[in-house]
């Protein structure tokens, strides 16, 4: 068992937790990081190759790589981060499962950490800003890096309790946090088994493991990843914020939406994040579909007063 944090550790560092990554859990991080990029690495020569990859594989890859993002971007982001709109208990439970399989974190603890990221956008603080080393060019590759997938290697972990009492006060999204472990080894190895089972064969059942768990955590968390890194360096600035977000439209199909970046801080609790012309965010139309059916309530659209008053203008 674990000692309570004494006062003064309380005190001196409340935004983290007083219990850092353990070794395990860093070596852990290395593998699920490392070997699907190795993975991604290796799938354009092995899907030129004869039999590599079926149609079972590309709908399990798709299926997954659905279900697990829109888990992220709908779920844990705009959802139990932001509180975008309220939902029903069954979607709170089966989106905060969708986004656990993703393998970015558990629920509480994405949520925790992402708040803090809005708390200190691009400031001192912030989780994983790339401007955390400076200006100049060497600084900011490094604080690229840093960003993209660095800052996941540190031992800080964000206070829970103090980023996420909502969560934690919660018995169904509590219970879901600590069955993380469970949904990640669910998560890597149900690909595969449905992919055997499909194809009735071993080989189905590991080319379904390569492509629907090994690349499709990969490019998802790639995919998420860019947000933090590129979408706060490269790309356009349509409406005034206190930091340096950035809309990049190549990322808006990959991630649902996400990378309509710049107005999402702009204005955090927002719905919808592509809210111009020709910005597709395939998140908010998930919401609005949740909100047709009567799953999701008060959804928090865009108001075009507060779009225009945040607008930049031209010089």
């Amino acid at each position: 068992m674990t000692a309570a944090p004494t006062a003064s550790q309380t005190t001196a560092r409340p935004e983290l937790e007083p219990e850092p990554k353990s070794k395990l859990e860093q070596v852990l991080l290395v593998v699920f990081v490392v070997l699907p990029f190795l993975a991604v690495l290796a799938a354009v020569p092995l899907a030129w190759g004869a039999g590599w990859l079926g149609w079972s594989d590309v709908v399990i890859f798709t299926v997954f790589y659905l279900v697990s993002g829109l888990g992220v971007t709908v779920g844990f982001h705009r959802y139990f981060t932001h509180g975008s709109f309220k939902a029903k208990r069954p979607l709170r439970v089966a989106l905060a499962l969708a986004g656990s399989i993703s393998l970015e974190m558990s629920v509480t603890d994405w949520v925790a950490t992402h708040r803090r990221h809005h708390k200190y956008s691009d400031v001192e603080g912030d989780p994983h800003s790339p401007w955390r080393f400076g200006n100049d060019w060497k600084a900011l590759t490094k604080g690229l890096f840093f960003a993209h997938v660095g800052w996941l290697f540190s031992e800080e972990r964000t206070n829970r309790a103090k980023y996420a009492p909502d969560l934690v006060a919660d018995k169904d999204i509590e219970r879901i946090h600590r069955m993380f472990p469970l949904l990640v080894a669910g998560s890597m190895l149900l690909p595969g088994l449905i992919g055997g089972l499909l194809t009735w064969s071993w080989f189905g059942a590991l080319t379904a493991f390569f492509w629907g768990s090994l690349v499709r955590v990969s490019l998802l968390h790639h995919v998420t990843w860019s947000i933090n890194s590129v979408c706060h360096v490269f790309g356009n600035e349509d409406f005034t914020t206190r930091d340096r977000s950035r809309n990049v439209w190549w990322l808006a199909i990959p991630s649902f939406g996400e990378s309509w970046h710049n107005l999402h801080h702009a204005d955090p609790t927002c719905a919808r994040h592509g809210v111009l012309k020709g910005q597709l965010d395939s998140s908010a139309r998930v919401i609005r579909w949740f909100e047709q059916l009567g799953w999701a309530s008060n959804v928090r659209w865009p108001n075009q007063e507060r779009l225009a008053a945040k607008r930049v203008t031209a010089a």
